[in-house]
């Protein structure tokens, strides 16, 4: 695997999750810096990935890879809301629930996402105008 910029971020993603696909567009329209790049966890690259860093198997939704290491759960989201900023800054303020709590609902909601929010029937493929940011 290549080294990231050092000035970006990498989002690996469920790209059959609809709960996945929103959230990868919801940064897309509000990170105006450009600083994450994405890619699906089931794509080649995203296999590389997951091997190269040793993320294993059983995490599945949402990863922040930085600096060479990897967040999870509800780590990678309050991580990816800080670098966006703004009115996101305002989920920062789950950092005074307990980790393991904070977890435990990440796991909670990724456990029910197809239930509650729907699986695609093809891995989200980015917009023309959006290719620079995937891998």
């Amino acid at each position: 695997m290549d080294k990231l910029p050092a000035d970006k971020s990498l989002i690996l993603f469920d790209g059959y999750c609809a709960l996945c696909s929103r959230l990868v567009q919801l940064i897309l329209k509000y990170d105006r810096r450009k600083h994450f790049l994405f890619c699906a966890l089931t794509s080649d690259t995203g296999q590389k990935i997951r091997q190269h860093l040793a993320i294993p198997e059983d995490i599945d939704s949402i990863l922040l890879v930085e600096n060479g290491q990897y967040y999870t759960h509800s780590e990678a989201v309050l991580k990816i809301a800080k670098q966006l900023g703004g009115f996101f800054r305002i989920g920062l303020i789950g950092r005074i629930i307990p980790k393991s709590w904070r977890d435990q609902l990440y796991c909670w909601i990724a456990k029910n996402r197809f239930h509650w929010f729907g699986r695609r029937n093809s891995c989200r493929m980015p917009l023309p105008e959006e290719a620079d940011r995937f891998l």
